[in-house]
């Protein structure tokens, strides 16, 4: 169990001494997916243990959406993302972040940054980008499909809740203040050319 895992981790770190943790959670847009959980706990058992602490609200990856809204062999992007959009983040951008805070970490003491997207995506504007069409199935058979596709059983609700939650607008980042920028100290990079690049890639 993963609150089980990250207990074992923060009691190990205090009883070691550890003086600082940078811990990479997930943007405070996320509540509604069924793996907040954890990271939600793991922000509160921090804020009680004895540690300094960072936290890192990371976005969710651009490469992501190759697994969730990548095309078929039909050239279709059958995600069920409705008329919501994502604002992710492309994996190297939050990797810059956490190497900055961690390497000089004392500023960032009991601070929490939201690192979510400047823009956000929505399925159709993905398709555009890949000349691809964009034909959303139902959330049923999607979750139909993931569990048909040896999926772990683990990944079946937490792909459907993603789903729903960028279909239902609550990670489009309009529920945060991003610190991306600030922290980066420049420009994210393109999410879209990163979600491209990374189709082409796969």
């Amino acid at each position: 169990m993963v609150v089980a895992r990250h207990e074992a981790a923060i009691s190990a770190a205090e009883a070691a001494g550890v003086r600082h943790v940078v811990y990479t959670s997930l943007s405070g847009d996320g509540d509604h997916v069924t793996y907040a959980l954890a990271h939600r706990w793991t922000e509160r058992r921090l804020r009680r243990s004895s540690l300094d602490w960072t936290i890192l609200r990371n976005g969710l990856y651009a490469e992501l959406l190759t697994w969730i809204a990548a095309p078929d062999a039909d050239n279709r992007i059958t995600g069920p993302l409705g008329e919501g959009a994502l604002a992710v983040v492309a994996r190297a951008d939050l990797a810059d972040v956490a190497v900055s805070v961690a390497t000089d970490p004392a500023p960032h003491a009991g601070r929490v940054y939201e690192l979510v997207g400047d823009r956000a995506l929505s399925g159709a504007e993905l398709a555009e980008a890949l000349g691809a069409t964009y034909e959303p199935v139902t959330l049923a058979e999607a979750r139909a499909a993931a569990a048909a596709s040896g999926a772990q059983p683990f990944q079946v609700p937490m792909l459907a809740s993603t789903y729903s939650a960028i279909a239902f607008g609550f990670m489009d980042g309009s529920g945060v203040k991003s610190d991306l920028r600030a922290l980066l100290g420049r420009e994210p990079q393109d999410a879209l050319e990163v979600f491209v690049a990374a189709v082409r890639a796969s």
